[in-house]
């Protein structure tokens, strides 16, 4: 099969979506399919055996880390020679419209992603009167697809509410080659818990620094537990107002890690943190499980479809501001349950690897490009 994919997001950005992006692409073009990646400039020219055209973007002023590409004539002479079987578009903002239309002027079957829960992002940038609207403007883009897929049932069920059509579950996935309990070391522990020294609690939080992932709620927990000590991994555009957050606390500002050192992190860590409430899936998560770490997320979005609180991690009411201070002083109170929970979170993790995943999406593109046929009274 040739696919053709448009996103607003890709390498080298670090992110949930673009790992998704990147394995997907991996084991489709292992399957045997061709696929053609248009994505913001600053992107390699191929990928894993996939073309990739960058198209020039802009940086969003609110958000400089993402890209906006406006769609050209390079794009649509692309997709014309290349003669897709299918479009698949991911979070269409701008590019993904630009590929929303030229899958409908060229009678290309089309299908659609949704992956990041922007409506919900709007109030954490003082704009949440704009979020009707754009549930109508996402309504609009999205009932164009054939097929909309979303990365949990929390999001199947809430795009249907506001009016998405044709929704359907993408199942998660997660490198559990990668991701391993073995990773665990001494060193990367020194190197997390930084100046402050290490401790028997040594909690994680890996993902963007930016407004949406309520980072701040972490504070209080180590307020509460001055043995605490607190590794932020990843980087953002909320990083300054963080640090003066957590100025004063035993909290180590880590910047990117990638590969065997994010592996590393993860096992070495001895609870995850993850207090942002608009998620529609939480890879992270997942991948903190893989390597044993026991987690403690928001009972909200995507993340109950991952955890299940006092089985394979904690949940907490983010409705509630104590309930995150709680949620982790009971996942810390018990060595013995601590075990339980980091042996529960792999095992969970071990049940959702990407090829399955992609097996789903190529079954899902199987039966938007041949419908069933409909029989005649």
């Amino acid at each position: 099969m040739k696919i053709a994919l448009f996103t607003e997001t890709f390498l080298p950005k670090v992110d949930g979506i673009v790992t998704r992006l990147t394995k997907t692409v991996t084991h489709l073009v292992r399957a045997g399919d061709e696929v053609l990646l248009f994505c913001p400039e600053g992107a390699p020219d191929t990928f894993m055996g996939a073309r990739v055209i960058g198209v020039p973007a802009l940086p969003l002023p609110l958000y400089p880390e993402l890209k906006l590409a406006l769609p050209r004539p390079l794009v649509a002479e692309a997709l014309d020679a290349f003669k897709p079987d299918l479009v698949h578009v991911v979070n269409p903002a701008v590019l993904g419209l630009g590929g929303i239309w030229l899958a409908r002027t060229r009678g290309v079957p089309l299908v659609a992603s949704y992956h990041t829960h922007l409506p919900k992002y709007l109030e954490h940038y003082g704009m949440g009167m704009f979020e009707p609207l754009l549930w109508e403007l996402l309504k609009a883009a999205h009932n164009q697809a054939a097929l909309n897929l979303c990365t949990s049932s929390a999001m199947v069920e809430e795009l249907s509410q506001h009016g998405i059509q044709h929704t359907a579950l993408w199942q998660r996935g997660v490198d559990t080659d990668l991701f391993r309990p073995e990773w665990r070391n001494p060193a990367m522990r020194r190197k997390l818990a930084g100046a402050h020294g290490d401790s028997d609690s040594l909690l994680l939080y890996v993902g963007r620094l930016s407004a949406e992932k309520q980072i701040e709620r972490i504070r209080p927990v180590l307020d509460a537990l001055p043995q605490a000590r607190l590794a932020l991994v990843g980087d953002g555009p909320h990083r300054q107002q963080l640090e003066k957050v957590f100025a004063g606390s035993a909290t180590t500002f880590m910047g990117y890690l990638g590969g065997e050192d994010l592996a590393s992190a993860y096992a070495s860590a001895d609870a995850f943190l993850f207090p942002s409430s608009t998620e529609t899936l939480g890879l992270v998560l997942l991948e903190a499980m893989a390597a044993g770490c026991p987690v403690v997320g928001a009972n909200r979005g995507g993340i109950p479809d991952i955890v299940t609180d006092g089985v394979n991690g904690c949940l907490y009411d983010p409705d509630s501001p104590a309930s995150l201070t709680a949620a982790t002083e009971r996942l810390l109170a018990s060595t013995e349950q601590r075990q339980a929970l980091r042996l529960a979170a792999r095992a969970e993790a071990e049940r959702w690897g990407w090829a399955g995943a992609t097996q789903q999406l190529r079954r899902f593109y199987s039966e938007v490009v041949r419908p069933p046929l409909q029989l005649v009274a």
